[in-house]
Order: C-alpha cells, then sequence, then structure tokens
C-alpha cells in the first residue's frame, strides 16, 4: 500500500475561518489526509480555551475541501453512543463524497468528563465499551441491519441508510495498550494509530499486534498503521517539549525511516493552528518525497 502522508490539527484555540485555510493549505501543497480530534475543551495545554466540537466542525471542513482524506482521531466511547457515532461519519463522508476515516478508542481526558458529568469509568470497563462500539459501528455500515447485545450499547434489528459511499468507512483505533486496546485493533480496525515512539518499541507493539492478530484469523498486513509525528524543521526555533522533533527534513527523514520499514503507511505531522507553515511545506516535499 502507497505511503499517504498529512496533518493532524485538532480545532482547539482557534477560528473555523483560520482551520479551514490550514486544511486547504494541506490539500493545495499536496497532502492526503487531514484530522480533527474528538474532545470538548483543549488538550495538552491550558484547558482555558475554545474548541470545537469534532463531528460537525469536520463536516464542514470536508465541505471545504476536495481530495484530503477527512479523519477524526479518535472519538472517545464515554461520550458517543455508537449508532449516532455512526451516523455522524456516514453522513460527513456522504459531504466529502467518500473521503472519511473515523477513529474509535477509550477516552482518556478525564478532565472533560468531569466538567461536563459524562461517566468516567474504569479502564477496563472502558476497554468493554469500545470493543462493544467497534463492533456495532462496523456492522452498521456493512450490513442491512444489525442486531448486537452487549452490556454497554445493544441495538436490535437496527436499519442504517444511507450506508457509507463506498460500501464502508476506514475504522481506527489509537492507543498502545498491549493487551486490550491492540486486540481491538486486531478484531475490528481497518488502521492503528499511534503516536511517535522508538523503533523498538513500536516493534514490540507491532508484536502484540500479530499476536492477536493470528488469535483474530487475520494478517497484520491487512491494517494501515499510522504514527503522528510533532517536529519543527529547519529552523532556530526552541523545542515546545521534549516529545518536539527539532531539526533539519533530512534529519526527521532519517528518524522516520525505520518506521516506514515497520510497515507504518500513514504519516501525519501535528499541526495544531496556528500550524507552522515552513515546516509543512518541507514536510510535503522533502520529507515525503524522500521516505
Amino acid at each position: 500500500m502507497a505511503l499517504r502522508f498529512g496533518i493532524h490539527t485538532g480545532q482547539q484555540n482557534t477560528t473555523f475561518s483560520e482551520l479551514l485555510a490550514l486544511w486547504q493549505h494541506a490539500e493545495a501543497i499536496g497532502l492526503d489526509w487531514a484530522s480533527v480530534f474528538d474532545h470538548f475543551i483543549p488538550i495538552f495545554t491550558d484547558p482555558e480555551g475554545p474548541c470545537f466540537e469534532g463531528f460537525t466542525v469536520l463536516s464542514a471542513l470536508a465541505a471545504g475541501t476536495k481530495k484530503l482524506r477527512c479523519g477524526i482521531i479518535v472519538s472517545g466511547v464515554t461520550y458517543r453512543n455508537p449508532v449516532l457515532l455512526a451516523k455522524a461519519a456516514t453522513t460527513v463522508d456522504h459531504v466529502s463524497g467518500g473521503r472519511m476515516e473515523l477513529g474509535l478508542g477509550a477516552a482518556w481526558f478525564e478532565l472533560e468528563h468531569q466538567q461536563y458529568n459524562f461517566d468516567f469509568p474504569a479502564v477496563g470497563t472502558r476497554m468493554d465499551m469500545l470493543e462493544e462500539a467497534s463492533a456495532i459501528v462496523r456492522s452498521l455500515f456493512r450490513e442491512e441491519r444489525t442486531t448486537f447485545e452487549g452490556q454497554h450499547f445493544s441495538v436490535k434489528d437496527a436499519l442504517f441508510l444511507p450506508k457509507p459511499v463506498h460500501g464502508t468507512i476506514p475504522l481506527w483505533i489509537g492507543g498502545g495498550g498491549e493487551k486490550r486496546t491492540l486486540r481491538a485493533v486486531a478484531r475490528y480496525a481497518d488502521g492503528w494509530n499511534y503516536f511517535l515512539t522508538t523503533p523498538e518499541d513500536f516493534q514490540r507493539k507491532l508484536g502484540f499486534l500479530e499476536e492477536h492478530c493470528r488469535e483474530a484469523g487475520r494478517h497484520s498486513s491487512e491494517i494501515r498503521k499510522a504514527l503522528v509525528v510533532r517536529a519543527i524543521l529547519d529552523q532556530d526555533k526552541p523545542a515546545p517539549d521534549e516529545q518536539t522533533f527539532l531539526g533539519s527534513a533530512a534529519q526527521l527523514v532519517e528518524k522516520l525511516k525505520p518506521f516506514r520499514d515497520l510497515g507504518v503507511e500513514d504519516f501525519l505531522m501535528l499541526a495544531r493552528p496556528p500550524a507552522d507553515r515552513r515546516t509543512l511545506e518541507l514536510w510535503a516535499g522533502e520529507v515525503r518525497s524522500a521516505l
């Protein structure tokens, strides 16, 4: 499968016009993918700021672009009923002409659950919810009717129309939990999303994924692997945190080659608005062509 390069923007501390301009710039420089997240307050920063709702802003961004894959990574199952989530994703898919990519996760940001009175059960329960939601969403996309009786979510003879434009929507599961998350990936997902780590850690995760895939009767090569990268390229700027790569485009290429060789097919640059345009142009040009 061909490599794809894109951006993961989120939708915090920005205006809609600024966010749309960033997505349109990503499309203009030839990137393949752009995504938002599914949170209600800003993450990994001061939470006292603006943040748009994920699916509605994604629908508007999809309408304002023509070629980009339109993703949400990842939607928390604690605050999204799976039928409502599947309906929202399918609506975005039709708005975009079949460019939707849907990510699911067990949710992690406890503060937004506290503020908005969403239940935030123990991680084991949230993982159970993720597996049930994934099974329901996958069936709704593909089957004429769905019946599922779970501990947390149930549907009975549920008709789901319209179907996604291309018959289904790629289902991503994000996270690195080796026992439960990667098992859910193996059972239900078309793609696995993770953040940049060491090649050794990533290879260990792949080992667990392959083991879960064998148990599920699948091969791990059926599942696309995506890596989100934080970087500032070819500029004399301080790194904002220890997770951000600071260096040249050529140095980033060398850092990412082991992940490409391990099977990563989607590389996403974290690009919170206002994004660094110099970095994005190097990402879409020199880094992409070298990898």
